[in-house]
């Protein structure tokens, strides 16, 4: 009997200034037979020029940078780059930096305090379609949430029964392929109602919708 292939490894390019911090980084990962760095960068334009070189899955990106910031690269990446996730790693916390990070199409943004077993998971969840947030960073989130609805931003309560059921699949992490499984519609149809729900709310990115779906059901809003 023929054995079964061997399941692909996630592809990882590090992205920080700090030789020290990548090689960590390096031999933690290298422990995983399920993820493989296949580059390194220590500047913006150096991840910008890998990630279209080598195509990875996961862009490890931190914010600090020598020649420009993380949030920067992440849109540039992402511009060049659409199937490629990026998940920030780095010690900056602020509101503004989180909420810049988000709006830039970042997939996950992670405090260098976490530990091995969480990062190696947090890399598989993203890969996978996830939005990850760290816990610290999660309440700053729905702050900056809370505050733009109180300036007069539409919520949860604007969406439409079936754009509510489409956004409470993207929070939980499907692909467009699969909401439209899910839920008997075609691709296109999903992301005309995305296109709706993103214009309802204000946001340009998937997180930022997930955030706000998240919100609503701390608020104890319906289930779609």
């Amino acid at each position: 009997m023929t054995a079964p292939a061997a399941r692909p490894s996630l592809r990882v390019l590090l992205v920080d200034d700090s030789e020290l911090v990548r090689a960590g980084l390096r031999t933690l990962l290298g422990l995983e037979s399920s993820l493989a760095v296949v580059g390194e960068a220590a500047t913006a334009a150096a991840a910008i020029a890998a990630s279209r070189r080598l195509a990875p899955d996961v862009v490890l990106l931190d914010i600090r940078l020598p020649d420009e910031s993380g949030i920067q690269a992440c849109r540039r990446i992402l511009s060049t780059c659409p199937e490629t996730r990026v998940l920030f790693l780095t010690s900056v916390i602020d509101d503004a930096t989180v909420d810049d990070a988000i709006r830039a199409g970042a997939h996950g943004y992670l405090l260098k305090e976490i530990d091995g077993r969480g990062l190696v998971q947090a890399i598989r969840d993203v890969a996978a379609g996830l939005a990850i947030l760290d816990p610290a960073i999660t309440a700053r989130v729905l702050h900056l949430v809370k505050s733009a609805s109180a300036a007069g931003r539409p919520d949860f309560a604007a969406l439409s029964a079936q754009e509510k059921r489409v956004l409470a699949l993207i929070a939980d992490g499907c692909t467009n392929k699969e909401v439209a499984t899910r839920l008997g519609l075609s691709e296109k149809t999903v992301r005309n109602y995305l296109g709706t729900v993103f214009e309802k709310l204000h946001v340009s990115r998937r997180t930022e919708a997930a955030v706000i779906y998240a919100r609503s059901r701390e608020a104890g809003a319906p289930s779609p």
